[in-house]
């Protein structure tokens, strides 16, 4: 099992307050926030009932929830508050969200860190924020029994009304708040031990109630990064090196930006968190003059040590250390591959490589930064409340207990803004010009300057007996290391061969439900592509690319030993062991998926194919298990047409459906335009695409036919933002083989590699 999930999971109280006071000011995990009076932002009136720190009742009976998760239009506030209102028994109506800010309150001891990634939020919260709301309804149970003169047992909460049916007296929750009978607090054993609904008796899990957050985001009033405005603000515009890290600055010319109206000062970042490098800020009074600084600025540049590379370099780099006996760490180790390698009657091998890819949100990367004497206030859409507050303090060279996060709502993250590299540009040029400035990215800068997706090459070996069962696999990922860039120890996972910690979230996926007697997985770091390409996390992480190596070997080996592809998966998810339930979920979801499509069932026309995949995606121990039947069309030049994807996914318990939906459309898509349209370039250490006419995701002309099949089973509730973006590529590129009998091992999928493979 992962280790780490146990350290973050919501059944684990590892990930406090306390371990995360872990950090350095350069690049440790401090959850700042100034513990002086008068600048933190209270959560409701005096005169409110707060049974939770999580959510407050005024006495106009509006219950407001704290959504400590960044909300980037995947509606995690509403989620929140909807799953608050089942057990609280409150109307939607009187619902409303707030985000929280990086107060240490919200760094809860079973919810841990404010992190939003990993499709956790809902799996992670849903009991925690359940028995929030049960405590609440309690207490204002107790307090309406008091006040009416009944006995509390004999009270039934519907739609923020208290009813006593014997004597049809009533109380509103707006009417027990303001009597001030409702004091019940919960000691954590007695939240434990609070008995929640059963799925049977759910009234609002379940039902597609209209999100929260949508009139403020239609009316204009909703606040992003890039709306904020401080009284006497200034802008910053970011001049980055050629080179996407390691370059400094050697000089800067600001002789042409002083003839700009408005210009006040050009800053040199001297970044102390590592975060950046070789950045130079121009400040002016408006944001298309300090644009207008920017590039009359000269700035001279030493390149550093990757200021030659390519993405071939990072590529045969990663070759070379996969031939290495010695490198890398275990993830996981059980029985002899090798050995069983060599008494096997048929042995595959293949090589599976990714592109470097970028998140590229619709709005751009943006900060606001402002002192007010000891207190740094920071304004910005995050990921990572928890760690963005240690980059910002280390940015300022100030204890992280004065720096104050203002959560603002997120034009897109996807990943990208788990990263705090905006921060630094906006503390630094507002100290050194003394007054607020807002720093906003350009798209080039944005692009240029991703924490992307890294380069990956993997090497698979598989082993097959006379019948045809796969009996060995070894699986090599070379790769940046995302998560270990961070400096964060919780957030890696001891190796199996106990030679060091590993970063888990480079090979999860590869650890999948399928049971294989002699199995291994090693992941091994690239360190020229980790510290050439500082690399982050994409919407489904490792396995996007796991996934893409091992769904395309199962095929490869189905077609090697002359079995379906889809019957063969069926086979080898057989629940023993380990993977015991799991598998048998997965399993569902692939017979869903295969009847829903219509799957082995018609005969396609010269040149369509159907493919499969299945995963267990994000993480083995965070499963949502989902299932891909791609249908597609390819030309004889090559060109893949992509007619249907069908998609289903096991969710355990449904909170939106609607949402639900929206988020494996969504997210299928993305894997989509990952497998077929995207791909980023290191050229003399630098990236080449600059703007969406060089970075190409899918366009709305491109998207096919998508059919989702949900299945809520009562089970605990999964997530559903990433899974459907890893099982997409390889059931495309498995139906391509099925379409023309040719085989692709490298993402980006291309006409020309398909037409060459058909040749081949």
């Amino acid at each position: 099992m992962n280790k780490h999930v146990k350290t973050i999971g919501a059944e684990a109280t590892d990930l406090s307050r306390r371990s995360f006071l872990v950090g350095t000011a350069a690049s440790g995990l401090v959850l700042g926030y100034a513990g002086v009076p008068g600048i933190g932002e209270a959560l409701a009136a005096p005169s409110s009932f707060e049974p939770s720190v999580w959510y407050a009742i005024a006495p106009d009976g509006l219950v407001t929830v704290t959504c400590g998760k960044a909300d980037m239009g995947q509606h995690i506030a509403s989620t929140m508050a909807q799953i608050v209102c089942e057990e609280l028994g409150a109307k939607w109506s009187d619902m409303r969200v707030n985000l929280a800010s990086n107060d240490p309150k919200f760094n809860d001891p079973v919810l841990g860190a404010q992190i939003t990634g990993g499709s956790w939020s809902t799996m992670m919260n849903f009991d925690a924020m359940s028995r929030a709301g049960a405590a609440g309804r309690m207490a204002l149970t107790e307090g309406a029994a008091a006040a009416m003169g009944v006995p509390a047992s004999e009270l039934v909460v519907r739609d923020s009304m208290i009813v006593h049916p014997k004597s049809k007296k009533q109380m509103s929750f707006a009417d027990v708040v303001k009597s001030g009978k409702a004091t019940k607090t919960f000691t954590p054993d007695e939240l434990k031990a609070i008995k929640l609904k059963t799925p049977d008796q759910y009234a609002m899990i379940g039902v597609s109630v209209p999100q929260l957050d949508i009139p403020s985001k239609t009316n204009g009033t909703a606040k992003y990064g890039i709306d904020v405005m401080l009284p006497g603000m200034a802008y910053g515009a970011v001049v980055t090196p050629p080179v996407r890290f390691g370059a400094t600055v050697k000089s800067v010319d600001d002789s042409a930006a002083k003839k700009v109206p408005g210009f006040i000062k050009a800053v040199t970042l001297d970044d102390k968190t590592g975060t950046t490098s070789g950045w130079v800020v121009a400040v002016a009074s408006t944001y298309a003059n300090a644009k207008k600084a920017a590039q009359a600025l000269k700035i001279a540049y030493d390149g550093g040590p990757n200021a030659k590379l390519s993405s071939q370099s990072l590529l045969d780099e990663a070759m070379r250390l996969q031939k290495l006996e010695d490198s890398g760490q275990f993830f996981v180790k059980d029985g002899d591959p090798n050995a069983a390698f060599g008494s096997a009657a048929k042995v595959l091998e293949a090589e599976y490589t990714t592109s470097i890819n970028i998140h590229a949100p619709m709005e751009p990367m943006n900060a606001t930064a402002e002192f007010k004497g000891d207190i740094l206030h920071i304004y910005s859409g995050n990921q990572f409340a928890t760690r963005s507050g240690a980059i910002a303090a280390g940015a300022a060279g100030i204890d992280p207990k004065f720096v104050v996060m203002h959560q603002m709502w997120l034009g897109g993250g996807f990943g990208r803004r788990l990263d705090a590299d905006m921060m630094v540009p906006a503390v630094q040029a507002a100290k050194a010009v003394g007054k607020p400035v807002k720093v906003i990215y350009t798209r080039e800068n944005d692009m240029t300057m991703d924490f992307s997706r890294p380069l990956t090459y993997q090497k698979v070996k598989a082993g097959v007996d006379g019948d045809g069962k796969l009996v060995a696999l070894s699986h090599d990922v070379v790769s940046a290391w995302p998560t270990a860039r961070w400096g964060i120890p919780d957030f890696l996972t001891p190796s199996v061969d106990k030679k060091g910690p590993l970063d888990s979230f480079t090979v999860n996926g590869a650890d999948f439900f399928y049971t294989v007697p002699n199995h291994h997985v090693r992941a091994i770091k690239n360190e020229l592509a980790h510290n050439a390409t500082p690399s982050g996390q994409l919407r489904s992480v490792a396995p996007g690319w796991t996934f893409w190596a091992v769904e395309s070997m199962i095929d490869e080996i189905a077609a090697a030993t002359g079995k379906d592809p889809a019957q063969f998966r069926i086979a080898l998810l057989d629940g023993k062991g380990k993977n015991d339930g799991g598998a048998q979920r997965l399993r569902n979801t692939l017979l869903a998926a295969m009847g829903l499509s219509g799957y082995g069932t018609k005969q396609l026309p010269k040149g369509e194919g159907m493919g499969v995949a299945c995963v267990s995606s994000q993480e083995r121990a965070t499963a949502s298990w989902t299932a891909c039947v791609a249908h597609v069309a390819v030309a004889p030049s090559g060109e893949v047409t992509v007619k249907k994807l069908t998609v289903a996914t096991d969710v355990g318990t449904q909170v939106h459906p609607d949402n639900i939906r929206a988020q494996v459309e969504g997210a299928a898509l993305w894997g989509l335009s990952l497998a077929l349209y995207e791909k980023a370039t290191l050229k003399d250490g630098g990236i080449e695409q600059t703007n969406f006419d060089s970075y190409t995701p899918l366009r709305m002309s491109q998207v096919p036919e998508v059919a989702v099949a949900v299945i809520a089973n009562g089970e605990k509730a999964t997530g559903v933002g990433e899974p459907a973006v890893t099982v997409v590529a390889p059931a495309i590129g498995n139906a391509i083989f099925n379409a023309s009998g040719a085989r692709v091992r490298a993402l980006p999928i291309t006409a020309e590699a398909v037409k060459g493979a058909m040749k081949a």
